[in-house]
């Protein structure tokens, strides 16, 4: 059952623009953080630790990160994204972005990058460095890492900036001409199927390109994890996290790409929920769950018949 039948996704999207399969390429350049190294706080986010979702690089080469990355994947033959993803990638001078951006554009069949950061990491030479690749016809998405639009929980999980943040970067980012990709996790502590929405709904208010959803995953050396080891932290069970993530892909507007719909953790870092550690499980029951309800967009498609209906019986 293909996702991308009922969710416009990433992959289906730059297929058609470029007319061959693209895949993302993630990068590890060594960056830190502010909330890890003392400029703003120390620890990172209560959820943190990147060894979960990408494998430690050392010091290992751009260029050989993105060689090892192709053999892994099971297609040849294909373009590729160069996605800095761990940790904040625009915590740097803007001289040594651009010099690392530029050793990942000059590998073979790399069309563009995708650059993951903080809302509160985002200067405009830093933008005005990634337009001017978007100019020279690269493909660049500018990802931001949100999680929750509600400042009680980026309080509560440490995350070191507030959803005004978030705002002003996206508009500044939009007055540069470049589109934003925003990071949601289901399942913080304390939120509810309510303040999903609300996130959800706070983001397309502004205006998204792009949405990544995630489930919240505890692993090692995070301070949730000794939380969930206390018993004082729960975690989506699959079935949950699928009801919720089908719930918002149905109030999204079509245009808007979904780069993920869930997350994938590897073992022996991930502590919980085990279901993180397989691929295909929850895309799987997402497309089977749109298939039998209606995919990306319908619940405002029929909100807008409710609306026309009540118009017309008004008139």
């Amino acid at each position: 059952m293909q996702l991308d039948h009922y969710v416009h996704t990433l992959g289906y999207h730059l297929k058609q623009k470029y007319q061959t399969r693209v895949r993302k390429l993630s990068i590890d350049a060594q960056f830190t953080c502010p909330n890890r190294d003392g400029s703003i706080g120390r620890g990172g986010c209560t959820f943190c630790n990147v060894d979960s979702f990408a494998k430690p690089q050392g010091q290992i080469p751009i260029a050989q990160q993105m060689l090892e990355r192709q053999g892994e994947l099971k297609h040849k033959n294909i373009s590729y994204l160069a996605y800095f993803q761990a940790y904040t990638n625009t915590y740097a001078e803007t001289e040594v972005l651009q010099r690392l951006y530029d050793e990942a554009l000059q590998e073979p069949n790399v069309l563009g990058l995708c650059v993951g950061t903080r809302p509160d990491c985002v200067r405009d030479e830093v933008l005005l460095l990634l337009a001017q690749y978007q100019s020279q016809g690269k493909e660049v998405w500018l990802e931001l890492g949100l999680q929750s639009s509600s400042d009680l929980t980026l309080k509560r999980i440490n995350r070191g900036h507030d959803f005004a943040a978030y705002r002003a970067t996206v508009r500044r980012a939009h007055d540069f001409g470049l589109k934003v990709c925003t990071h949601l996790i289901l399942g913080l502590p304390g939120e509810s199927s309510d303040d999903y929405m609300r996130s959800l709904n706070d983001v397309l208010e502004i205006g998204v390109e792009g949405l990544k959803l995630h489930p919240l995953h505890v692993v090692q050396g995070s301070s949730m994890a000794k939380a969930w080891q206390a018993g004082r932290l729960d975690v989506l069970g699959i079935d949950d996290y699928v009801a919720q993530a089908v719930r918002l892909i149905q109030h999204t507007p079509p245009e808007v790409i979904f780069h993920r719909v869930s997350a994938l953790a590897q073992k022996p870092m991930l502590l919980a929920p085990d279901w993180c550690s397989d691929r295909w499980l929850a895309l799987t029951q997402i497309a089977k769950l749109l298939s039998e309800q209606g995919g990306q967009g319908i619940a405002l498609q029929k909100e807008w018949q409710k609306l026309e209906q009540l118009t017309a019986i008004a008139v």
